[in-house]
């Protein structure tokens, strides 16, 4: 069925329709992710995996601004989040209360391993926090030091990096999907 441009923007979720969210045992940690299109686009991804919260973090924008608005389509209104003044900060909370968290950086390091290479099923069901770092700088060293894995994404063309959206969505989505 193809939805017209209203019937894809939800203005506020229903009771219904909260009910029948199924949250996946994942979070998503943003690492002084500056740009506030950014940050609101992940709201929207973060909705369409039905990730457990967005963990904003150091200089990241909170709710509300109206460019994360903007880039958000509302769902930073429903979508649950929490700041935190570090990443490393926002990490060491959520182990405390979830002993088997397992952390996963995307970011390009010495350490990562490729998408591709990556058994993303040994962390099948198990609690997962992803992280994504600054647009220019990554994901700061201290997390990368906590991290279990640190996953890249190969690049052949001239450019080295994706927008980290964009990358987000794809490891979110490799490691939500069965099989994988």
């Amino acid at each position: 069925m193809k939805l017209n441009a209203k019937q894809l923007r939800v203005s506020r979720p229903t009771a219904e329709q909260f009910s029948q969210i199924r949250r996946k045992p994942v979070w998503i940690v943003l690492d002084n992710v500056m740009d506030t299109y950014n940050t609101g686009s992940i709201f929207r991804l973060a909705d369409a995996v039905a990730a457990q919260e967005v963990l904003l973090c150091g200089g990241t924008e909170t709710p509300p601004s109206s460019r994360i608005h903007k880039a958000a389509v509302g769902t930073e209104t429903w979508v649950p989040w929490r700041y935190f003044k570090s990443a490393q900060e926002a990490l060491f909370d959520l182990r405390s209360q979830i002993p088997d968290l397992r952390i996963i950086a995307v970011e390009q390091d010495k350490r990562s391993a490729s998408i591709f290479n990556f058994q993303f099923s040994i962390f099948k069901n198990m609690p997962a926090a992803v992280v994504v770092g600054h647009e220019t700088e990554g994901v700061s060293k201290e997390v990368l030091e906590m991290a279990d894995k640190i996953v890249e994404i190969p690049m052949w063309g001239v450019n080295k990096s994706l927008n980290v959206v964009v990358s987000l969505g794809i490891v979110l989505y490799q490691l939500l999907t069965p099989g994988n």
